[in-house]
């Protein structure tokens, strides 16, 4: 079968399939290729659930190949943004995402597709915490009904943390126990879930990541165990129930049990408890998945810990190399306002020579690392923006005398910073790129028009528009693309209203 960069050729496969057909342009029409054997539908639906509401599947098992359609065209472009630097892994193995030349995908009732749509109607059922019904669709179920996870680390070359472990899986559920050791010279721990869903959801969402870039890589499995039993809390063992047991050779990093996070998706009523994954805010609810190969370290807010708190002894630094930019039209200001939606940017410096390269140093290399997972691959200005950890710790400031022509500034000491309180809700509301922004700080004699020819006025086609009822200082506002909306938020953000009221600008994770 010969595969082009939006549609393979099909034979009898095409007549199953009836759309309006489109050039190679953002569809929500997915094709997802190279698709491993024993790959189940319920495994290709969760790709696109993190994204919003899956709509319809059509498995190609011989060819391995399958179409997802999602409820909208934006949640489609933020999954393909997100898969395209870095696919993702089913059953240890890449597979390919790519825009499909349908715009809708309308399903013949044939015998060989009524499995994968019973196992989209079975997404109903997971959307109310029931699972199982789920996996029922699929002719199958929980494995052991255990929500003990068995964890492999492979090709270990930093240190491997207890407290590591349960930044990474508590993203996904609420983390009962955890014990950590090695046999037949592996890294191993297993880890217990207070439900087999967080279980399930996290092994086929980690299984084959790598905790960080080319090393530390999780092999996953499901335990024969269906308790952990935990006498000690210290660096190997920990039973996050139990402040009352003896602290061990070390001391306890988590002074207080986690009450389960009932976090839900923006656009998807997931089981009580799924939160996202490495590298994204807990608190709202997911808005991506892991990232493909490299997890990155991260930024968590907890009931117990309010704010911000980093991993330790993560390795990498807090600067970013952006490359691929409009040397036309970028500025350091730009870099600055829009990396700033993901950390709080101490100093951006455009290359003398090299217009479209970039440096940008964040206040610390979670930040920096949330940065990459949501902007690598977006569209800035005409072009895919390419970001990447620099070999450079820090962004030196010119020396007096030196010519720079302002493409070197210090943000250090900015108003602008979103993260400086480690209170603030800023921390619970970080959302991929999206058409929908979600605005605040609106004075009262601020109209609709007002905003509409705003944002019209900066070249942004507006679509939609709506004030929250409760609170007509904020609203949502919704442009005519994920590029649009970059671009608004650049030139919009702290708008000045007069009488020092200033606009607030960020991405949304809903749509109107």
């Amino acid at each position: 079968m010969q595969n082009d960069l939006c549609e393979p050729v099909f034979n009898n496969e095409k007549k199953k399939i009836r759309g309006n057909r489109s050039p190679c342009s953002p569809s929500r029409v997915l094709h997802i290729r190279q698709i491993p054997n024993g790959v189940t539908g319920t495994e290709i639906i969760s790709l696109g659930l993190p994204f919003g509401k899956v709509t319809n599947l059509l498995m190609l098992r011989g060819k391995g190949q399958a179409f997802l359609e999602m409820a909208s065209v934006d949640a489609a472009v933020s999954m393909v943004n997100y898969y395209t630097p870095a696919a993702p892994h089913l059953h240890n193995q890449p597979v390919y995402v790519q825009y499909s030349n349908y715009k809708e995908l309308r399903i013949d009732n044939q015998p060989n597709q009524t499995r994968s749509q019973a196992t989209l109607q079975g997404v109903n059922a997971v959307q109310h915490g029931n699972l199982g019904c789920a996996l029922a669709a699929e002719g199958g179920a929980l494995p052991s009904h255990t929500s003990v996870l068995r964890i492999v680390v492979e090709n270990v070359v930093y240190p491997i943390t207890l407290d590591i472990l349960y930044q990474i899986f508590s993203k996904f559920g609420f983390v009962l126990k955890i014990v950590m050791f090695h046999k037949n010279n592996q890294f191993q721990a297993l880890l217990q879930y207070a439900d087999p869903v967080n279980a399930y959801y996290a092994k086929m969402a980690l299984d084959g990541h790598s905790i960080y870039t080319g090393c530390c890589t999780l092999r996953i499995d499901f335990s024969k165990l269906t308790n952990l039993t935990v006498k000690y809390n210290n660096d190997k063992s920990r039973d996050f129930t139990r402040i009352d047991f003896p602290v061990i050779d070390g001391q306890r990093t988590l002074e207080a049990p986690f009450a389960p996070q009932n976090t839900i998706f923006p656009s998807y009523a997931g089981p009580p408890g799924f939160a996202p994954a490495l590298g994204f805010p807990q608190g709202a609810g997911p808005s991506v998945p892991p990232v493909p190969g490299a997890l990155g370290s991260v930024t968590v807010t907890t009931s117990a810990a309010p704010g911000p708190m980093t991993l330790p002894g993560i390795p990498g630094n807090s600067v970013l190399l952006v490359s691929n930019l409009n040397p036309e039209a970028i500025t350091p200001y730009g870099l600055f306002i829009l990396f700033g939606v993901y950390g709080d940017v101490h100093r951006v410096k455009i290359m003398f020579k090299k217009r479209g390269i970039a440096l940008v140093q964040m206040a610390d290399a979670a930040q920096a690392q949330l940065a990459i997972n949501y902007l690598n691959g977006q569209r800035l200005y005409g072009r895919v923006m390419h970001a990447t950890l620099s070999k450079y710790q820090t962004i030196q400031l010119p020396r007096e005398g030196q010519e720079d022509k302002g493409l070197t500034k210090d943000y250090s000491n900015s108003p602008l910073h979103r993260f400086k309180n480690p209170c603030s809700k800023n921390f619970h509301n970080i959302f991929p790129p999206s058409a929908t922004l979600h605005l605040s700080n609106i004075p009262p004699s601020v109209t609709l028009d007002d905003l509409k020819n705003l944002f019209t006025s900066k070249g942004s086609t507006v679509k939609g528009f709506k004030f929250f009822q409760k609170d007509c200082k904020m609203a949502l506002i919704q442009l005519g693309s994920v590029e649009e909306a970059v671009h608004a938020l650049i030139e919009l953000h702290n708008h000045d209203f007069g009488e020092n009221q200033h606009l607030r600008v960020s991405f949304s994770k809903s749509t109107i």
